[in-house]
């Protein structure tokens, strides 16, 4: 059996040796201590490297932020949503008008076509006589075209069946003006209902992307951090109650409005929703809907269109304005609020005055 000395040196177990053995070993033992010596120093050299890179690695990482720092890039990633939200709903409405627009035409051109079809019928009849004096087969073609626009590129060939049929050519080529001006429609109709339905593509994936990065800053925390943060966001954290029950009046718009926001406490948001599940802007139109009023249904064009209340003046029903124009309350009494506040919350009853609602107040507009 052996040790290992101090040092880094075997020393096997047995008889003594010899001195010579001994000089031996002893030089044998003092070049391994150099090459140790080196080895370490070289080890050392690489552990001082790899510290000064790690440490040069830390000093120039960002640090980590405060929860003050990620809550205003929560909130401004919120205020982003809200804003998109309500592009994304606006946009989601041009689409449904346009549709009924294109409906709208695509009828117009159905009735000009059966009108040019049948103008074209009539002066192909009327004129059978005259073509044995004209340009036959060029006047042919146009009694035979379904192109309108052919019709009035060469109306002049029209010219050659003289005036005594100049009623039926007016009434042709009107037809033909009509058909053509409707198909254009159709078509200008179809390429912007595609290029809102790309736009609201776009808008949906900036959504998407926004509450996912928004959702980033969040797990960047700790729990703990997380409800700081979160009493302090959109929602007030621990102050809304998503379960309460209406006892006031209904005898009134505003109290049926009111009444109809109560009972969506507890509804899950969903931007873009207008029942069951409703976003900021949704939601108070349709409770004022219940009501018998009509309102606009984005945030914007509801400020717009609405008397301005102050503040201090609220009633009950009164809706409530944040964040630049882009969230949307109910005020019900007692300075509280029912809001719908962001995707992963249920609707809610809370304080007005709640940190992010007061921070982010723009105004008030009455319904009725």
């Amino acid at each position: 059996m052996g040790k290992l000395r101090p040092g880094g040196t075997w020393v096997r177990g047995g008889a003594a040796r010899s001195d010579t053995a001994r000089s031996d070993t002893a030089g044998r033992v003092a070049g391994r201590r150099v090459t140790a010596r080196r080895a370490t120093a070289a080890v050392a050299a690489v552990v001082v490297a790899g510290g000064v890179v790690f440490f040069s690695q830390a000093a120039g990482a960002s640090p980590k932020p405060t929860i003050e720092q990620v809550q205003k890039q929560v909130n401004a990633l919120q205020a982003q949503v809200d804003q998109v939200g309500q592009q994304y709903v606006q946009i989601g409405q041009q689409v449904v008008a346009a549709k009924a627009q294109l409906a709208s035409v695509q009828k117009q051109d159905g009735t000009a076509e059966a009108l040019f079809t049948a103008a074209q019928s009539q002066l192909r009849q009327v004129a059978v006589a005259s073509f044995e004096n004209a340009n036959q087969s060029s006047i042919a073609g146009l009694f035979t075209t379904g192109d309108p626009t052919l019709v009035l590129r060469q109306a002049s060939l029209l010219e050659e069946l003289g005036s005594t049929h100049s009623a039926q050519v007016a009434k042709f080529l009107g037809a033909a003006q009509q058909v053509a001006a409707a198909r254009q429609r159709v078509a200008n109709t179809e390429v912007g209902i595609q290029q809102l339905q790309t736009q609201l593509a776009a808008k949906k994936a900036n959504l998407n992307k926004l509450l996912a990065a928004g959702q980033a800053q969040l797990e960047s925390l700790s729990l703990q951090q997380q409800a700081a943060v979160a009493a302090a966001a959109i929602g007030g954290g621990s102050d809304g109650i998503t379960s309460a029950t209406y006892t006031g009046p209904t005898n009134t718009p505003a109290g049926k409005a009111v009444a109809f926001a109560y009972s969506k406490l507890g509804t899950w948001y969903l931007w873009g929703g207008t029942g069951p599940r409703y976003d900021c802007s949704g939601l108070v139109q349709a409770a004022w809907a219940s009501a018998g009023v009509s309102i606009p249904r984005v945030t914007y064009a509801q400020y717009a269109a609405l008397p301005h209340i102050p503040k201090s003046q609220l009633r009950p029903g009164d809706l409530v304005f944040f964040e630049g124009l882009g969230h949307v309350g109910m005020y019900v009494g007692g300075g509280l609020m029912i809001d719908a506040p962001e995707t992963g919350k249920q609707v809610r009853l809370l304080p007005l005055d709640s940190t992010w609602y007061l921070q982010n107040y723009v105004g008030a507009g009455r319904p009725g």
